[in-house]
């Protein structure tokens, strides 16, 4: 009995001391919020999967609240299971595959070409390879749709058709436009890997090889790419979630023809009440993530054999393309053109012309940015003057500013917690689970919030159609990006100076804005960029969650494609990608930190 009175004082005197540590009181409140955050969403989302709802009554012929595997069966063993699951599954993982078959080799080449070899303008060029990626993903799905659209949709014609060539619904639709789209946006991921890989690698290892006589095939084919292993590998990790989670692209160029993925099925069975079966689908692919980061984790365990800085430096030695100079050149410029001139031309010249790609002086026009009348589009207005576009437009700054700055302040208090308390089992619990938002797709992390957040649950109100939820859901599904930028900046900064103050005297709060805050500033502004850029593009994550009060820029770029207004649709995704680039133009300029320095992480 003594002891047992023993272990409870020792218990509350623990209790006490560290409540009394505002460490232990931050890491306490943030464990507590997250895991409410991240882990009840996924949970409410399971519950669902057996659980009838209000609209799910005629597909599991039981009452509402009622215990049922009937969304199981609808989903993978009825007469609609193949449109549902098993086909979407079988192109979403085809999609995937094809895009990274394309995006990594690309990426792989470009990051040679920038880091080992003497090619010319490599400056200039290596900032513009990361453009692709500052862009939103479905910016290429409405520029093809643009150029090759034909009359299978009806709305405007397409830049060919208005030329007299019909494109085939192949092209025009389909697989193949959103395997090449999603190329085009996805290769700066590996791009970056890759260079961060070979700026790294140790010279001696290929000097080694040329003493004893290596000829440079030999040393890239035994040396250089077996150690190119773990970025290949989270390079095809990275495409392949990705594309699992994207649904702006396979939205805008395979819904016409009914080329669905799970994104989009998802999405269909949401728009019709299916609370169960959208439960099913999103829980698949969550599980398809968490299986894919738990493979390149297996594949990777003995991370040893790819150690690959030494000791001693040496001079980089650049592979010289001699007389293939030009062909390399302009190898890299029809990349550039394809994937950054080509969108933006064609974006802005779209929104100028009446028929598209015509550019004579009575074909262009500003009606479809000041107009207060449009042609073929009843009751618009121009989008300068349009109170629904330049709603959407506050509303998708406001979002992505309060997101981005919650989410980075919080990846800060992270990071700092996490190193502070690295032994305790809250602390490793707090660093899985901030990066647990990274493993789940986007549109089916918004469906498990929406099963959270669609009824009072407690003191927490029902919050699905407000401003608040679309902020909150935002900032979680971002902060893997923050509190890795946190933990790597604390990880640097160390102990030292806080103990230093704490020695003499000074308190807690002074600490963290007079030391930490200070010196961390760059990681502040580095965990604020990226999920703003990421906000302000996201449409898989919203798309779900925006209601007619809630619109943001993205949402009204699929109402517009779907009418088949595709001037306004491209004068949309233009003002997006401007607000973009200039924000990170502004924000690199003033702090000197790069927007995409997170990337991958």
């Amino acid at each position: 009995m003594q002891n047992i009175n023993l272990k409870i004082t020792r218990a509350k005197n623990t209790i006490k001391n560290g409540m009394n540590d505002p460490t232990t009181v931050i890491m306490v409140i943030l464990v507590v919020v997250l895991a409410y955050l991240v882990i009840a969403p996924i949970g409410s989302m399971v519950i669902n999967t057996f659980t009838v709802g209000v609209r799910d009554s005629s597909v599991s012929g039981g009452n509402v609240g009622d215990i049922t595997g009937a969304f199981y069966k609808r989903v993978f063993n009825s007469r609609v299971s193949s449109v549902y699951f098993y086909k979407p599954l079988m192109r979403t993982l085809f999609v995937a595959i094809m895009v990274s078959i394309i995006a990594i080799p690309l990426g792989g080449l470009l990051a040679w070409f920038m880091v080992k070899t003497d090619l010319p303008g490599k400056k200039w060029m290596s900032s513009l390879m990361m453009l692709p990626y500052i862009m939103p993903s479905w910016t290429f799905a409405v520029v093809w749709l643009t150029i090759f659209k034909n009359r299978r949709l009806g709305g405007s014609a397409g830049v060919l058709e208005s030329f007299g060539f019909t494109s085939p619904d192949w092209l025009a639709y389909g697989a193949f436009p959103i395997i090449i789209c999603e190329a085009f946006h996805l290769f700066p991921f590996a791009y970056s890997l890759f260079s961060n890989s070979l700026k790294s690698m140790d010279i001696q290892l290929e000097e080694s090889a040329r003493i004893v006589g290596a000829p440079r095939s030999v040393i890239t084919r035994r040396i250089i790419l077996p150690l190119m292993l773990p970025a290949t590998l989270s390079a095809f990790l990275l495409i392949f979630t990705r594309v699992i989670g994207s649904f702006g692209t396979p939205y805008i160029l395979g819904t016409g023809v009914k080329y669905t993925i799970l994104p989009t099925s998802l999405y269909a069975a949401f728009r019709s009440g299916e609370t169960g079966v959208t439960a099913v689908i999103a829980v698949c692919m969550i599980l398809v993530g968490v299986m894919l980061i738990s493979l390149d984790s297996f594949l990777l365990k003995d991370n040893k054999r790819f150690v690959t800085i030494g000791i001693k430096g040496s001079i980089q030695r650049l592979t010289p393309l001699g007389i293939k100079k030009p062909f390399f050149v302009s190898f890299v410029l029809i990349v550039l053109c394809v994937t950054i001139f080509i969108p933006l031309f064609t974006l802005v010249t779209s929104t100028l012309t009446i028929l598209p790609g015509v550019l004579t002086k009575e074909n262009l026009t500003l009606v479809y940015w000041i107009g207060d009348t449009l042609p073929s589009m009843p009751g618009q207005l121009g989008l300068l003057r349009n109170p629904d576009v330049l709603g959407s437009v506050v509303n998708s700054l406001k979002t992505a500013v309060a997101a981005a700055v919650l989410s980075g302040f919080v990846g800060i208090f992270i990071g700092y917690v996490v190193i502070k308390k690295s032994h305790s089992m809250s602390g490793k619990f707090l660093k899985q689970i901030s990066f647990m938002p990274y493993l789940v797709p986007s549109i089916a992390f918004a469906a498990a919030n929406i099963s959270l957040f669609a009824v009072r649950r407690g003191p927490v109100p029902a919050l699905y159609g407000s401003m608040m939820l679309v902020v909150i859901v935002m900032a979680v599904k971002y902060l893997p990006y923050a509190s890795r930028s946190g933990i790597a900046a604390m990880m640097q900064l160390g102990n030292d100076p806080e103990e230093a103050a704490q020695i003499c005297g000074a308190p807690w709060r002074k600490r963290i804005t007079r030391i930490v805050v200070p010196i961390m500033k760059g990681s502040l502004v580095g965990g604020i960029m990226l999920p703003f850029i990421t906000a302000m593009k996201e449409q898989s994550l919203v798309i779900m969650l925006a209601t007619p009060g809630t619109e943001l820029m993205t949402t009204q770029v699929l109402r517009y494609t779907d009418y088949g207004y595709m001037q306004l649709a491209n004068g949309v995704v233009l003002m997006i990608v401007i607000l973009i680039i200039v924000f990170k133009l502004v924000i690199e300029k003033l702090t000197g930190a790069q927007a995409t320095s997170g990337l991958g992480r």
